[in-house]
Order: C-alpha cells, then sequence, then structure tokens
C-alpha cells in the first residue's frame, strides 16, 4: 500500500469525525442562542400583556423584569412555565409570585435608586433581583435555610451583588441594616408586624398582604412624623407567613 493510499484511509475517517464534532458544537451553540431568543422573547411578552397592559407604569420597572432571567430563579421542571402568569412552586411548600404581583408591589414602593430596602421572604430571590436594580441596598431575610442558601448561591453568580441574604424569622425584621426607606414583605402575615413599623424610616414605605378572616388584602403603609397611614390595594393571595411572631 503506497503512502498515499494509507494517508487517505487514516486520516479522511479521522477528518470526518472532527467535522461530526465541530458540526454538533455549532448545532449546540445554535440552539443555545435559540433557547435565548425563546425566553427573551417570552420576557418581553410577559411585559407587555401581564404588567403594561393591567396598569404597571413604571418604566423602571418594566424594564427590570424585561432584564431579569426569571426562568432562573424557578426549579428546572417549571422553566417552561416561568412567564405565565401564575405563581410557582420553588420548593419547601414556598412559590414564587406570579409576575404582575411583583411588578405590582415593587412599583407601589415608588423607588427611585437610593433607597435601602427590607425583604420579609427571600424564597427563590426573584422579587430581591427586581429590588436590586432599583434600590442602593437591600436586605432580604428567609426564614428556610435551605431556599436562603440556594438564593444567596443564585444572585450571587447572577451578579446582583448589592443583595445580602439572611437566614432568620422576618417577623423581628433586620434591625442592624435599618432604618429601611421601604419593606416589602411576600407572605401574609396575621397582622402588622410592629417590629418592622419600628425599622421603617420616616418618609418610608412598606407593602404586605395582611390576613382579614379568611380573605387577604394587599396593605400599602407610609410614616410621616413618626404615624403610619395605611392604604387597602387590594384582595391577594399568598402563603403564610411563618415564624415565632407570625401567630
Amino acid at each position: 500500500m503506497n503512502k498515499r493510499v494509507w494517508r487517505q484511509l487514516v486520516i479522511m475517517p479521522f477528518l470526518m469525525a472532527m467535522t461530526l464534532l465541530c458540526a454538533g458544537f455549532s448545532c449546540s451553540e445554535s440552539g443555545q442562542k435559540n433557547d435565548e431568543v425563546e425566553v427573551r422573547t417570552a420576557r418581553l411578552r410577559m411585559v407587555e400583556q401581564q404588567l403594561r397592559q393591567r396598569g404597571i407604569r413604571d418604566e423602571r420597572v418594566l424594564q427590570v423584569m424585561a432584564d431579569i432571567p426569571r426562568h432562573l430563579f424557578v426549579p428546572p421542571a417549571w422553566r417552561s412555565s416561568a412567564y405565565t402568569d401564575s405563581p410557582l412552586p420553588i420548593g419547601e411548600g414556598q412559590t414564587i409570585s406570579q409576575p404582575y404581583i411583583v411588578a405590582f408591589m415593587t412599583e407601589t414602593l415608588e423607588l427611585q435608586g437610593t433607597e435601602t430596602v427590607l425583604e420579609i421572604g427571600t424564597g427563590s430571590g426573584y422579587q430581591a433581583a427586581v429590588l436590586s436594580r432599583l434600590a442602593k441596598k437591600v436586605y432580604s431575610i428567609e426564614i428556610i435555610s435551605e431556599l436562603a442558601e440556594t438564593a444567596r448561591t443564585r444572585l450571587t453568580a447572577l451578579g446582583f451583588t448589592n443583595v445580602t441574604v439572611i437566614v432568620g424569622d422576618g417577623n423581628a425584621g433586620w434591625p442592624q441594616g435599618g432604618p429601611y426607606d421601604a419593606i416589602i414583605v411576600t407572605a401574609a402575615a396575621p397582622r402588622i408586624p410592629q417590629a418592622l413599623v419600628k425599622q421603617l424610616a420616616e418618609g418610608g414605605r412598606m407593602v404586605l398582604p395582611v390576613e382579614r378572616g379568611k380573605e387577604q388584602d394587599l396593605l400599602r403603609l407610609w410614616k410621616h412624623r413618626g404615624k403610619i397611614t395605611q392604604e387597602d390595594l387590594g384582595p391577594v393571595r399568598f402563603v403564610p407567613l411563618v415564624g415565632e411572631h407570625a401567630t
């Protein structure tokens, strides 16, 4: 067998294998790009149909929710539903709120970008991520340590560096970081936690769901000259707030 024929028999299969391998990587990259386009389209559709058309007007809130990859804040089994208008389970009996509720509660805080915010109920970390793009600093408290650790890791990996996740009872707040310009509670309390009222800064706003018998109402509170003004924003449905002072 001459050298030319030998080279063809040995080298050509190698080149073919490399071609197929490269094609495989190319298809993978193409598929990844298609996935990115698909989820980006889903986010924009979410913003237009679920948020803007339902009355969310703060352009900063709309832009942030168009940018943050919500699908990365839910378990893999639920990622195909990440941009639907519904809450989704995240484990430990907890949920990630539907996009409209996240946007509505965020908008009611009227953030300008200079605030220190306290969140009660980190959950998946999605609400904290949204707040982090609209405020200076976010402290987020989660009573379930497994959720707190997962959220902390996720937020760090995604570059949300101005969020501090704390394991603790949110009913007691976090005095070390206060007073807070805004406080948001993402679970239904049987009553307004007075520790949170005390940690609210003068001129601060707090939004939280409160149980009213078998129902829940979303309330917005302002602190002015040490006194609290309260506004009822309508009925909602959240998981119960748990902790030592929750009952």
